[in-house]
């Protein structure tokens, strides 16, 4: 999954053209997380364009999932919504609707699984530049979590090509990344580097339970 950051990307321009290179590097989904330098995030009516806009970069290649009002995600199509760990559970608008949420902690990821949601993001687990000055929590968190529950669990925070081996390996079954794909020259190879990377340890993980 990848998150996207509009100022580490130049504004939306820049945004649409680096999700297409991410996508056509193999990232089978897109958050879409929209904030102000500030940390503020859009207003809907800002938020909305850019939706759809990475809706028909996207559509039929990879999942989009918006980071902001369930009525914004499903105007543009989205595949679903993404929310912070303590946001009330929204209505599902259709059959097949994601919805996913961010959680810090094994008791968070449970009662996001009791609640319904359908896949976590647990972090940060490495340092990381989209959250400073936070302390990370270590890949015992992603452990801790993909023990306490039966959803899927990205992995989120500090996370590359180089350490997906390790965190695959602790019980996430993927990772979500901001400036691994979008701070890099080229996003595409950046996108092709993860997914290759990711193929090899899921391979590893499969091969491991046999």
């Amino acid at each position: 999954m990848v998150v996207t950051d509009r100022v580490l990307c130049g504004g939306a321009g820049g945004l649409a053209a680096a999700v297409e290179a991410a996508v056509s590097g193999g990232a089978d989904a897109v958050q879409l997380r929209a904030k102000d330098p500030d940390g503020r995030s859009l207003p809907a009516s800002e938020l909305a364009p850019l939706a759809r806009r990475l809706r028909a970069v996207t559509q039929g290649r990879s999942l989009l999932v918006v980071n902001g009002p369930l009525e914004v995600a499903v105007a543009a199509g989205a595949d679903g919504v993404h929310l912070p760990e303590d946001a009330p559970m929204p209505p599902r608008p259709r059959r097949g609707f994601l919805v996913g949420r961010s959680v810090h902690s094994a008791e968070a990821a449970r009662r996001a699984e009791a609640a319904g949601a359908d896949y976590l993001v647990a972090g940060p687990i490495f340092e990381t530049r989209s959250h400073p000055g936070v302390r990370p929590a270590g890949l015992a968190l992603v452990e801790e979590i993909a023990r306490a529950v039966r959803l899927p669990v990205l992995a989120i925070g500090g996370v590359t090509a180089g350490r997906v081996d390790e965190v695959v390996r602790t019980g996430a079954s993927g990772v979500a990344v901001i400036s691994a794909v979008l701070a890099q020259p080229d996003p595409r190879a950046a996108a092709i580097a993860l997914r290759r990377a990711l193929d090899v340890a899921w391979s590893d993980a499969r091969a491991a339970r046999r």
